[in-house]
């Protein structure tokens, strides 16, 4: 049921006004002013505005204007019984659907606005369809035969058309949000948006407001009203990307949205109802976190309804020829250039590389290579070269050297402390630029940013 918010300062004509809508089967909301009628909007989904022209302190066009600057797709019709030509032209260039002449028929408002709420379902279809095929073409991406990639699109399969609750884990570049983007796309919900937010990638005094929103004045900086991603994704999907991240007392607030079904924003009095199915990712050992106190266990039940562990490259090591075609033909395109082809001693190295950086590893050792390689076809040194250095390519004789260690050793201080070192080492080649040595490291720069501040990290210039 749409719902239609009524603005006048005459109590008796909103009283009549308010009990024709209704009689059409709208929801009513009524206000005596335009500021009261700005609070409503903070508190409650309005779907259409009937706004008098001419009233004391916020006019209608004054009110038209901060609803446009807010909600440009909202539409607003003015009511006025002193129109002019000049007046209705400007009232239209301003933003106003249409205008009603005091005293109005009946028949003329049902059909206005009948028309302005076609208007308003139809812009909000063509923005879902919208998002719904860029989420379908980046599906595509999701290329390969391996016995593992079939066991994960069959679970997407099994997942897509419930509402339940996903937990998706795996290393860092194994393609987590493709997977989120799949089930969203195969699923009841494709027509409403899939609204993606990385928990790891913004700051923890700001994430609060990004999820739930928050009123004009909640903080110094809130100038206005912002809508979350929750609200953003009502009807559709919310992605938490790194929800391992995610700060102990929001994990709270999300598992009572989750919980109730409502959300309230940062320094409002009320809540909203929302229809929201999450699916969440992480590549962090959530156990590990519930044990340490770092991560709730109630969350966790709640969000891991149906779990879906996306396999690391080196066990699709038959994808990776279709993966090298891929990318490289895409790169290829993108920069005007035939697109690269591996010998098969070349393509031996690379499904003998471990690929620590998964799909996204490969993805820009794919992108690099185009851009470096001149000849089309790429030879096994080459390759050798770039992954290993000195074209060392794995044996069994260096890789038994490689395990000529001392046991026992704690594994999870060594990785940590070389991944340390050797950030420390491109920061400082560098000159403490995070972007120059992202690119060093082969990684993207959100991954640098994310490991600086899990190994505690200072970047000095």
């Amino acid at each position: 049921m749409h719902t239609l918010l009524i603005v006048d300062d005459e109590a008796k004509l909103r009283e009549v006004l308010a009990m024709a809508l209704e009689g059409m089967g709208y929801a009513v909301l009524t206000a005596g002013s335009g500021e009261e009628a700005l609070q409503f909007m903070e508190q409650q989904e309005v779907h259409l505005i009937l706004c008098d022209l001419r009233m004391p302190k916020m006019s209608g066009k004054a009110l038209l204007e901060k609803v446009k600057a807010t909600r440009p797709e909202l539409p607003v019709i003015i009511m006025t019984a002193f129109v002019a030509l000049k007046d209705a032209v400007e009232l239209i260039k301003l933003g106003a659907f249409d205008y009603l002449a005091k005293p109005f028929d009946l028949e003329v408002l049902e059909a206005t606005v009948t028309s302005a709420l076609r208007f308003y379902s139809l812009g909000n279809d063509n923005a879902n369809l919208r998002l719904a095929l860029e989420n379908a073409l980046k599906v595509d991406e999701m290329i390969g035969e391996s016995p593992p990639l079939k066991a994960l699109l069959q679970r997407i399969h099994e997942v897509s058309n419930s509402d339940a609750g996903v937990l998706i884990t795996g290393e860092s570049g194994t393609g987590k949000e493709l997977v989120a983007r799949a089930i969203h796309t195969s699923s009841k919900r494709s027509s409403a948006p899939l609204i993606i937010i990385n928990c790891a990638a913004i700051n923890e005094s700001l994430l609060e407001s990004e999820l739930f929103g928050h009123v004009k004045g909640a903080f110094t900086s809130a100038m206005n009203n912002r809508t979350g991603r929750f609200a953003q994704a009502d009807g559709g999907t919310l992605f938490l990307d790194e929800i391992g991240d995610m700060p102990l007392p929001l994990q709270a607030k999300i598992l009572r949205a989750l919980q109730d079904k409502v959300i309230e924003p940062v320094g409002g009095s009320s809540g909203r109802k929302i229809d929201v199915r999450i699916i969440a990712a992480t590549n962090k050992n959530l156990h590990a976190a519930i044990a340490e106190g770092r991560f709730r266990e109630d969350l966790f039940f709640r969000l891991n309804v149906y779990p879906i562990v996306t396999p690391p490259l080196r066990e699709r090591v038959e994808d990776i020829p279709l993966l090298f075609r891929h990318f490289a033909g895409y790169f290829a395109d993108r920069m005007g250039k035939r697109p690269l082809q591996l010998s098969p001693e070349a393509l031996s190295v690379l499904q003998k590389y471990n690929w620590p950086g998964n799909i996204r590893e490969l993805q820009n050792f794919v992108e690099r290579l185009t851009i470096t390689h001149s000849a089309q076809r790429v030879d096994q040194d080459m390759i050798a070269d770039w992954l290993y250095g000195k074209a060392r390519v794995p044996t069994a004789q260096n890789a038994r050297q490689d395990t000529a260690v001392t046991f026992p050793v704690n594994l999870h201080e060594q990785i940590e402390a070389a991944e340390r070192g050797l950030i420390l080492a491109a920061l400082k080649e560098t000159k403490g630029i995070q972007a120059k040595a992202a690119i060093l490291l082969n990684i993207s720069e959100r991954s640098m940013w994310h490991r600086i501040k899990k190994l505690g990290i200072v970047v000095r210039s």
